[in-house]
């Protein structure tokens, strides 16, 4: 049966909806650690946990079910123009002018570097599906790491991303050999106040996206940015709660997830209450502008409903097979 490892206690019974996440490695082995011994285990090995009370050596492992987990590749947008300002001084992210902001032209360099690396390191092969905020940085910053080469004018192919989408000054991105990429709500910045982190109607990214699934998207027009309202650190927490269980309905085992700064910090900070401090800082430290880390979810709580694609049930064909410690039990 393939399986993860966790420490023992890791999953707290009194919280039974909240799934665990934790520091992964996006490279073919991951390094984790339990009661400060460093352990090198494979790929379907990545996950651990340890909480506060069991850091002793006497703290044993315990399995988990590798068809209960996800990996994560979480991904913040590159440089957008707001970040520039906003860096200098905080008061520049309330002007009207960076409204839905794009990326920069240094932003542009940081997709282009993130996409190398993740073809170079075959994570490119690996992700089943590629989740966007519904902005146009996020959206910029996905097609880009993520989407196909260069695109040839097909009457049967729509690209990804349009040329000069929000005056990138890109050519074309092609939808071909590469993931679907779906837009979702969830995931988006902390809302409200900010112009920059209010999205223009879906309809106006439909052209400048073509081959980008917004479907999951209610309204054409942006009904959750408020002019005069900003959302609390809690409310951006439960919303990426939710996102999370909401991630257990797809199918897909590996996906990349290109959100916000804000989203992410909120959201994770919620989480790895249950590990080792400094894999709790691990996870919720901020992201740097196009930066990726791998996580992995488990499901505690029998969110998802999806079998095991690698069990066997044996005993094909049927036959005796009394273990031989029953025997001796029996003897006993």
């Amino acid at each position: 049966m393939s399986i993860g490892v966790n420490c023992s206690h890791c999953f707290p019974r009194h919280r039974p909806n909240s799934p665990t996440i934790v520091s992964s490695s996006s490279s073919l082995s991951s390094i984790i650690v339990c009661s400060k011994i460093p352990v090198r285990v494979s790929q379907h090995l990545q996950y651990l946990s340890l909480h506060p009370s069991d850091m002793d050596t006497s703290a044993g492992p315990s399995l988990f079910p590798l068809h209960r987990c996800k990996t994560l590749h979480l991904v913040r947008h590159a440089q957008g123009i707001h970040n520039v300002d906003g860096d200098k001084n905080y008061k520049a992210y309330m002007s009207p002018e960076y409204f839905d902001a794009h990326i920069t032209p240094l932003g542009w360099q940081q997709v282009d570097n993130l996409r190398k690396h993740v073809h170079e390191c075959g994570l490119a092969k690996r992700i089943d599906l590629v989740i966007t905020s519904p902005l146009l940085r996020t959206l910029q910053t996905a097609v880009g790491v993520f989407g196909g080469d260069g695109y040839t004018d097909r009457m049967d192919v729509v690209p990804l991303m349009v040329a000069n989408a929000g005056n990138s000054g890109r050519a074309a991105i092609s939808s071909l050999n590469c993931p679907p990429i779906v837009a979702v709500e969830l995931c988006r910045e902390h809302l409200g106040v900010h112009p920059c982190d209010k999205r223009r109607n879906i309809s106006d990214y439909q052209f400048l996206f073509p081959a980008v699934d917004f479907s999951l998207i209610e309204s054409d027009e942006d009904t959750w940015w408020k002019a005069d309202v900003r959302e609390t650190k809690e409310e951006v927490a439960a919303r990426g709660q939710k996102f999370l269980n909401w991630l257990w309905t797809r199918k897909e085992k590996e996906i990349a997830i290109v959100t916000h700064s804000g989203f992410l910090f909120h959201t994770l900070s919620a989480l790895g209450n249950d590990c080792h401090p400094l894999v709790k800082k691990e996870i919720c430290k901020h992201f740097a502008n196009c930066e990726l880390r791998s996580m992995v979810i488990v499901d505690r709580s029998m969110i998802g409903f999806d079998p095991s694609m690698t069990n066997y049930p044996g005993k094909t064909p049927s036959g005796l097979d009394l273990p031989s410690d029953v025997v001796d039990e029996k003897a006993d």
